[in-house]
């Protein structure tokens, strides 16, 4: 497609823009791009000490401490993307007026951006939970989890940054909307809450969730003894589809309203 090609032709404009967006939000504070690490960190331990000692959501874990980090961080990963995609277009409305280029390459400077910032948390959370669990050849998987989530970030910053961009307002309900997102993904407690309250159709939706199929597979790459929503196999099929269906119908659903981003 010649929209492919003309974004291939404005990479180093993306790069050069997600780098410009990374020093700019971290430039004021003092500890620049640690809050990349501290935030899902911070995160974490405060869902660790409601949920895992207050509550005492453990559910027979063993090592709750990283089941919970891994999905903080993987949930952080994905929710940073749809925050920062749906301003992708409102927030730059002024590059948009005064220069031409394709305009995807700004909610795609923005997966680079989390991309990045991950790849720097998932060095982190490889310490929280080389604590507790062995080292193995399985922590390779989380390599190929990682392609399919950012590929599937992608679509949803693509769909995002349309959808910011006609409806101003919407950006108001995401914290609402992740909100909800993260109590059905089983980061805070074991999947086998969803398994032993819900049957038929709700506990069928509720294993469809895309963020919660990523989240197990990391779980089941990085630890041992730990209950999944699925087999590992059916997994990686659920994800591989999520991440060719939301990342293709993302850009197309973008590409499609070109034309009308930076106008009225």
């Amino acid at each position: 497609m010649e929209y492919s090609r003309k974004l291939w032709a404005y990479r180093h404009f993306i790069a050069a823009h997600a780098k410009a967006k990374t020093t700019s939000s971290l430039g004021n504070t003092n500890l620049g791009a640690l809050w990349q690490v501290l935030t899902p960190a911070l995160n974490a331990f405060v869902y660790y000490i409601i949920f895992g000692v207050v509550i005492g959501t453990r559910g027979g874990v063993e090592n709750f401490i990283a089941y919970l980090c891994i999905g903080v961080f993987v949930f952080q990963f994905t929710q940073s993307v749809v925050q920062q995609g749906i301003n992708a277009i409102t927030g730059n409305l002024g590059l948009i007026r005064a220069l031409h280029f394709p305009r995807a390459s700004l909610p795609l400077s923005v997966a680079l951006v989390e991309i990045r910032n991950f790849v720097t948390a998932l060095a982190v959370l490889l310490v929280i939970v080389v604590v507790k669990e062995p080292v193995n050849l399985e922590w390779l998987l989380v390599i190929p989890a990682m392609i399919l989530q950012s590929i599937f970030n992608t679509g949803l910053a693509l769909a995002c940054a349309r959808f910011g961009s006609k409806l101003r307002d919407v950006k108001q309900l995401v914290p609402f909307i992740m909100r909800f997102w993260l109590y059905g993904s089983a980061v805070l407690y074991p999947v086998t809450r969803f398994t032993e309250h819900l049957h038929g159709w709700k506990l069928f939706v509720v294993e469809l969730n895309p963020l919660l199929v990523f989240i197990e597979l990391y779980r089941h790459s990085l630890m041992e003894n730990v209950r999944l929503a699925g087999s590992p196999a059916q997994l990686w099929i659920e994800a591989v589809a999520w991440s060719l269906v939301v990342g293709l119908a993302g850009f197309v659903y973008f590409w499609r309203g070109e034309k009308g981003y930076g106008r009225g």
